[in-house]
């Protein structure tokens, strides 16, 4: 073997040989700390105060910890992200509840945060808007141009409906439209709504109509029958043109609107009268939502002619007389020889309406020809009616109201119920009717009843005042502090109460009970008489009797303190014994 390779070996050996002393020295020194840390009587003391106050630390973090709610649920992977790091950007505390589908924050930044947050536009939901067209590409093909225009629309349309409170998350699915020049061809859009609600809460009839018709008319060539609304659960929300549904929720709220409407005029009419847990109403309205249009014209019988009024007149008067000239157009007829009697049309008549003969005519002179026209165009007696029927009218009326009892106190000093007289319930009728605005043309109906009431009137009262929810969550954060408190109590008085005093007794136990039998001498060979007469008393020596009753460490605390202001230098002496008794051990 080489020299090397012992030095090596020596090394090595020496190395562990020191490693082992150091572990033997830290093995003592553990062993030894231990040893001191038992005999120290205070260890366990500090020990249980540490755990008493660490423990109420606890607590105090628990009554302290705040409140966490919902601020959102179902969130997409990439919103949760996106709103995690701006939570830690905030430093706001988090937690992930309901397997990592809802995000809770402290209940008192739910709101300022969903707003704060909002305002950065998350979450986003998925949904792309028109600011898809932003990014167009050079060159773009127009089938993708459409595509792209119709996710815009789909993603704006679920924008707008997530806006509305009952609803979570929105969408939607277009089929646009297909023009064509054949109408066989021509296909219409149509669009399907699946709705995710928050939990417990759900939309009205009125609310999906608004929905569909928000979608219909933000289409081309789309129509409220082609729209499908659904909920998460698979539910069908809209209802097809063609069901058997007459009435929408508007028409349905209006007809309850018209009908507590006449309900509170009849009970606030009556309340002062009867008082308002003494009348009941109930009002049926029957109305009408058809749309009509009437136009009539109706014409006038005539008028005597001096009554009617004259639209326009004409009046032509023709006279012609003397030797007659050559007249007409040059032709055969005009070169015709006299004698030829003319034609009946133009024949002249006499005074009489009768024609005039050739004789007459030679007897009479020279022919004459008067004409006469007179054209008179009355007005006529014309009326024209365009009414336009108003929707939501009223047909009928159906009012029935229940009258209470009246109480009443007898001889006896007992109230009773007495029924109303027929002279009140006809008052009372009358002034239904006014409140109502009765009308028998329209074929309305009302029908005041007098009957006991059996109702309770508990159920009419308010809530107790402790039953509020602030009084509630304040008594929940009284009760952890009070809680608390409790356990810091039982803690001090089962553990630390017990240690204290068994820890604290023992060194004066062991001054107000000196060892028997304890000889030692002070000072020189001189004074070992008055040693040994000091400790002759000592162990003669009673306390001087107790006025009142007390413990056990009292008594023992009261009778050293009364023998070292009796007697000091007994007391020095005891000590003295006992320093060198341990000097003499060590």
């Amino acid at each position: 073997m080489s020299e090397a390779q012992t030095n090596a070996g020596a090394q090595a050996a020496g190395s562990r040989s020191s490693e082992g002393a150091a572990a033997g020295a830290r093995g003592l020194s553990t062993a030894k700390l231990a040893e001191q840390l038992r005999a120290n009587p205070l260890v366990p003391l500090m020990v249980a105060v540490a755990v008493v106050i660490a423990i109420i630390i606890a607590l105090l973090l628990w009554a302290r910890s705040p409140d966490y709610r919902v601020l959102y649920s179902n969130l997409s992977e990439a919103d949760g992200g996106r709103i995690i790091n701006e939570l830690d950007n905030r430093g706001v505390n988090y937690q992930m509840g309901s397997g990592g589908q809802a995000l809770l924050v402290p209940s008192d930044q739910v709101h300022s945060l969903r707003l704060q947050l909002a305002e950065q536009g998350l979450p986003q939901g998925g949904n792309v808007g028109f600011e898809l067209m932003d990014d167009q590409a050079f060159g773009v093909s127009q089938f993708a141009e459409q595509v792209n225009f119709q996710r815009g629309l789909e993603g704006e349309l679920s924008r707008s409906i997530e806006s509305l409170g009952p609803v979570n998350r929105a969408r939607i699915h277009l089929a646009m439209a297909k023009p064509s020049v054949f109408v066989r061809e021509r296909e219409p859009a149509k669009a399907s709504v699946v709705l995710t609600l928050h939990g417990g809460r759900s939309l009205s009839e009125g609310q999906v109509d608004s929905i569909v018709h928000m979608v219909s008319s933000s289409v081309p060539e789309l129509s409220a029958d082609d729209v499908t609304v659904v909920d998460q659960a698979g539910r069908l929300l809209s209802q097809r043109g063609g069901s058997s549904r007459d009435l929408d929720g508007t028409q349905l709220a209006y007809i309850d609107e018209v009908e507590r409407s006449y309900q509170r005029r009849i009970e606030n009419i009556l309340t002062p009268i009867l008082g308002s847990q003494n009348v009941r109403a109930q009002v049926a309205a029957q109305i009408d939502f058809s749309s009509r249009e009437e136009t009539s014209e109706r014409y006038g019988p005539n008028q005597a002619p001096n009554e009617a009024a004259v639209r326009s007149s004409q009046l032509n008067t023709s006279y012609r007389g003397g030797e007659e000239l050559a007249q007409g157009i040059p032709g055969a007829l005009t070169n015709t020889p006299p004698g030829v009697a003319p034609s009946p049309i133009n024949q002249p008549l006499d005074e009489d309406g009768n024609p005039i003969d050739d004789e007459q005519l030679a007897e009479g002179g020279a022919p004459s020809d008067l004409q006469h026209s007179n054209v008179i165009n009355y007005e006529v007696d014309r009326s024209i009616a365009h009414i336009q029927h108003r929707r939501g009218q009223i047909d009928r009326l159906s009012v029935a109201v229940v009258v209470n009892y009246r109480e009443e106190t007898n001889d006896d000093g007992e109230i009773e119920r007495v029924a109303l007289s027929d002279p009140e319930l006809a008052q009372l009728n009358r002034l239904v009717r006014q409140a109502m605005g009765f009308s028998e043309a329209r074929g309305d109906e009302i029908e005041v009843v007098n009957s006991p009431f059996t109702l309770d009137q508990e159920e009419f009262e308010q809530r107790a005042w402790w039953e509020s929810p602030e009084l509630r969550a304040m008594a929940i954060s009284a009760g952890r502090y009070l809680l608390i408190a409790f356990i810091a109590l039982l803690l001090y008085l089962l553990l630390l109460r017990p240690l204290i005093k068994r820890y604290t007794e023992q060194p004066l136990a062991a001054v107000a009970m000196p060892e028997p039998g304890l000889r030692t001498s002070v000072g020189g060979p001189e004074e070992d008489d008055d040693s040994h007469e000091q400790l002759e008393d000592e162990s003669t020596y009673e306390p001087p009797r107790k006025k009142r009753k007390s413990s056990a460490y009292e008594q023992q605390l009261k009778d050293v303190r009364e023998m070292a202001q009796e007697d000091p230098r007994l007391i020095g002496m005891i000590v003295r014994s006992w320093i060198q008794k341990d000097e003499g051990k060590s």
